[in-house]
Order: structure tokens, then C-alpha cells, then sequence
């Protein structure tokens, strides 16, 4: 096979994933609750596998049962309303030793984080707000490091980033963030602004972080679950790492859009509201 025929070969293997894919996880977008939850559960469940299997980390095991069933149960804790009890669940992991502690903590925190957003006032226009900025920022990014090319961004991790790529990262995530502000609440434009921006540099160095374990493996993609986009966390590493962030905002403010965040919210101390269950309306 050609090299052109390859590329087409997998590009159509992209289109064909993205056409499942994009319909199924917008439709439990919208329709949030136990659909919404469900496929959460289920993503912090192939997270975990995928990243234990990397490691390889035999998984036949009661030990890997446990390493898998870990993340669901606290994901099911917090839909339960134990928040606190699910996130404090991440550090008996550590028993198992740092390597395979990592993708359960990440399963974790990254899962917890996809739930909380859905579940707020809000949780609709959340959630879309995330995906939103984290999409744009790697969209724009390979279009500004394809067309400006220029100096590396970090060379011995992933030579194909670029410095003016991780910058219209920025602007592009900037621009999706205050695009969905302005579609979603009308006047939250500037912190939508302002927000797209720092998630994405949360986004970029999740992806760089997961670049740099893969390296560190030496492997190319971190598993084949999606057919021509490689393993979860290839397809999601900079969600995972702007979601704890969008979440960590919504702390500060309350029964409001977590980008609309202001100084008075974070001196002021304001907790977020408890999550009432059954908040699976398609706000």
C-alpha cells in the first residue's frame, strides 16, 4: 500500500469513529442523568484499562479487578451525593504502587469532573463550554503550526507542536469559549473569553503530558480502542485536563456559569450549591 493510500485509509477510519462517536456523545450531552452518567462510568472504566494495559499491568488478577473497578465505584459514590468520599478515594490507590495508581487517578479525577459539570445549574452549557474550548484549542493549533510554522514547542516530547500552534491554540479556544458564553448566557462574553483561554493551556499540557508517558513507553498511541484516532487517552488527554480545572472554577461561583468567575467570587469564599439528584434536565 502506498503511503498516500495509508493516509486516505486512515482518515477515512477518523471520519467513520467521529461519525458513532459525535452523534452518541451528544446525544448523552443533552439528555444528561443516567444516560449522561452512564457514559461517564463507562469512559472512567476504559481509562483505567487502557492505562493499566500501557503499563501492562496484569489484569487478571483480583489486584486489576480492583484497579478497574475503582474508578466506577467512586464514580457511582459521587452520583450517590458522596463527593468528598468519592475524591478522597484516589489516594488508598497508592497501595498499588505509583505506576499503577496513575491511570486510576486520572480516571478519577478527570471522571468526577465530567460528572460535576454536567450536574450543575447549568450542566448542559458546562459541559459544551469544555469540549468547546478543548476542540478549538487543537484544531486551531494544528492550523496555526501547519500554516506559521516556526521554533518547537517542546522538541524532546513532541516534535511536531510548535510555539505559534500552542498560540492559536489560545486565541481559537478563546474565541470558542466566548462564543458559547454569548450563545449559552448573553453577557458572559469577556469571561468566556477569558476562561477558553486558560482551559486551554490546561489542554495543551495534558496533551503534552500524555505525549511525554507515551515517550517514555515508547509506544505511539495508547491503545486502539477508536479505529484510526488510537486509545481514549489519545483522543481525550486534553479534556481530562481542562475538565478538573472548569470544575475547580465552579467552586467559586454559585448557580452561575463558571466562566463568568469574578474577583468578588473568589475572595468572597462562596460555596458552590449541594448537587441535587435527579438534575438531568436538558439545561
Amino acid at each position: 500500500m502506498s503511503a498516500s493510500s495509508a493516509r486516505w485509509s486512515d482518515l477515512r477510519l477518523r471520519l467513520l469513529s467521529a461519525a458513532v462517536l459525535i452523534p452518541v456523545a451528544a446525544f448523552c450531552i443533552w439528555q444528561g442523568g443516567p444516560v449522561y452518567d452512564a457514559l461517564i462510568l463507562l469512559a472512567m472504566f476504559g481509562l483505567a484499562w487502557e492505562g493499566e494495559t500501557l503499563i501492562r499491568q496484569p489484569l487478571k488478577t483480583w489486584r486489576g479487578a480492583l484497579l478497574l473497578a475503582w474508578p466506577v465505584i467512586a464514580g457511582l459514590a459521587a452520583l450517590k451525593g458522596e463527593w468528598s468520599a468519592a475524591f478522597w478515594m484516589i489516594w488508598p490507590t497508592l497501595i498499588f504502587g505509583f505506576p499503577a495508581s496513575v491511570p486510576v487517578v486520572v480516571a478519577i479525577i478527570g471522571g468526577l469532573s465530567l460528572l460535576w459539570l454536567r450536574h450543575l445549574p447549568l450542566g448542559m452549557a458546562s459541559v459544551l463550554f469544555v469540549i468547546s474550548v478543548v476542540v478549538a484549542s487543537d484544531s486551531f493549533a494544528y492550523l496555526a503550526g501547519r500554516i506559521f510554522g516556526g521554533p518547537k514547542l517542546a522538541p524532546s516530547i513532541s516534535p511536531g507542536k510548535t510555539r505559534s500552534g500552542a498560540i492559536g491554540g489560545l486565541v481559537g479556544s478563546a474565541l470558542a469559549g466566548g462564543l458559547v458564553a454569548w450563545l449559552t448566557v448573553p453577557g458572559t462574553q469577556l469571561g468566556g473569553l477569558v476562561c477558553g483561554a486558560v482551559l486551554s493551556v490546561f489542554s495543551q499540557s495534558g496533551d503534552l503530558l500524555e505525549s511525554a508517558a507515551k515517550r517514555r513507553l515508547g509506544v505511539k498511541d495508547s491503545g486502539r480502542l477508536i479505529p484510526g484516532h488510537g486509545g481514549l487517552l489519545d483522543r481525550f488527554d486534553g479534556l481530562l485536563a481542562a475538565a478538573p480545572a472548569a470544575a475547580l472554577l465552579s467552586l467559586a461561583v454559585a448557580a452561575q456559569p463558571f466562566w463568568s468567575i469574578l474577583p468578588a467570587d473568589l475572595t468572597g469564599g462562596s460555596a458552590h450549591p449541594p448537587i441535587l439528584q435527579g438534575s438531568s434536565s436538558h439545561d
